[in-house]
């Protein structure tokens, strides 16, 4: 594959990393001040040029005169303030960690490391500072993980409702692509800041009625996190949107732009790019059981192999595996069951012990397999494709709910984050 076919993986992965990627900029003016650390031209510069060739390349209409730059502009004194507190909150990614996230993404596009960069680097990407955007970004990915994901809790009663409410009105198999425009309002709103906020989302509202494309003006005005993208939310199931979106979603055709939507956070607008729905979930299952044996104290790794294969020879000479498991498995789980696992499905195991098992046909016993629990002979029962919807849906619900409500917290964070901070625009970026 030659360089050039990788322009557009990079390109991507630049647009979600971070500020300025590497080119040098000859302006290093203070454009603004954000808490005690400050935001340059050069900053602005190359993260304004970045954007503007992944914008290009999907064939965006750019917006007019300084909206995008305001829109950059905006984002980077997030960004920074972000990374101030993950400063003060101890929050730090080393080389090790840095280098490990590297090496995923060069494998993810079949690079080695090595081609990877040398890959960036033909693309006119500064790999040092590449390195440090990538771990700008994990280290906000941290933050947020602490501060907004891991507060966030689903309870059952949640998955029912939302999955009863589906049912109601018969869309429990229909995803929705949307776009979206937000225009923000403070926490503490005055009647007057209200009042200009609903005037600007009405004149927006208004323009997309009268054929202004919807991605230009989320690109160019929107408030939301997705702004940069178009407002682009990508495919969602309803219990995955924000709750004051839902009964509207059901309510729009694909293409049809809602009335304004009010929240805390603001005035939304939304667009139904595409519907479509999803067909039953089967997966196979396999039947097995198995014997586990373990060294501790009082018996030695070589030992249990030499347990273990004698086992295994045991099976093979028609002794009973049920008995056997019985007598020596050291899985408490299974070993009164004769080593029955019952129903396993994918994923369900280790990777080590679901390989040999999917490699067994039925009635095979394996040669005995080391995971990290210790040393098994697995056997393979029977197998089925099994109807699995029901639970793939409440498993699907449960994550809509969650990702529903960490964007939802996410989005009052920053707002109350961008509140608090001080901000001073020292120059006019325009």
């Amino acid at each position: 594959m030659t360089i050039m076919m990788y322009r557009s993986l990079f390109f991507a992965l630049v647009f979600t990393l971070g500020s300025g990627y590497g080119v040098a900029a000859p302006l290093n003016r203070i454009v603004a001040v954000v808490n005690d650390d400050v935001i340059l031209q050069s900053e602005l510069d190359n993260r304004e040029t970045m954007i503007v060739e992944q914008l290009e390349q999907q064939s965006s209409q750019l917006p007019a005169g300084g909206a995008l730059r305001k829109q950059v502009l905006d984002r980077l004194i997030l960004e920074n303030l972000q990374l101030q507190l993950a400063e003060q909150s101890g929050i730090r990614i080393d080389d090790e960690t840095l280098n490990a996230n590297l090496r995923t993404l060069a494998a993810q596009n079949d690079l080695t490391l090595a081609e990877f960069r040398d890959v960036l680097e033909s693309d006119g990407f500064d790999y040092a500072a590449f390195r440090e955007q990538l771990r700008d970004q994990i280290t906000m990915t941290r933050l947020r993980q602490e501060m907004v994901d891991n507060r966030v809790q689903v309870t059952e009663q949640e998955i029912d409702n939302l999955l009863a409410g589906a049912a109601a009105i018969d869309d429990q198999n229909r995803e929705y692509r949307l776009s979206h425009i937000l225009v923000s309002i403070p926490e503490d709103v005055s009647p007057e800041v209200l009042q200009k906020a609903r005037a600007r989302a009405e004149d927006m509202l208004e323009r997309l009625k009268n054929g202004t494309e919807f991605e230009q003006l989320a690109i160019a005005e929107s408030d939301g996190q997705q702004a940069l993208s178009g407002g682009d939310l990508g495919w969602r199931k309803s219990g995955q949107l924000p709750s004051f979106f839902s009964d509207v979603v059901g309510q729009l055709q694909k293409g049809q732009i809602s009335d304004l939507i009010r929240s805390p956070s603001g005035f939304h607008i939304i667009k139904i790019t595409d519907i479509r729905g999803d067909e039953r979930h089967l997966i196979n299952q396999t039947r097995a059981r198995h014997i586990l044996l373990r060294p501790d104290a009082l018996v030695s790794e070589q030992e249990v192999r030499q347990r273990i294969q004698q086992l295994h020879d045991r099976i093979e000479q028609g002794e009973d595996f049920a008995t056997l498991a019985r007598s020596h498995s050291q899985d408490p789980g299974s070993a009164t069951l004769g080593g029955d696992l019952g129903w396993v499905t994918p994923g369900q195991m280790v990777p080590e012990f679901e390989q040999a098992m999917d490699n067994l046909a039925p009635g095979e016993v394996s040669s005995p397999v080391e995971t990290r629990f210790g040393l098994h002979l697995i056997q393979v029962q029977e197998r089925r494709e099994h109807d699995d919807t029901s639970e793939y849906r409440r498993n699907r619900a449960r994550e809509s709910i969650r990702q529903r409500k960490i964007e939802e917290e996410l989005e009052i964070w920053l707002r109350r984050m961008r509140d608090e901070a001080y901000v001073e625009y020292a120059y006019d970026a325009s």
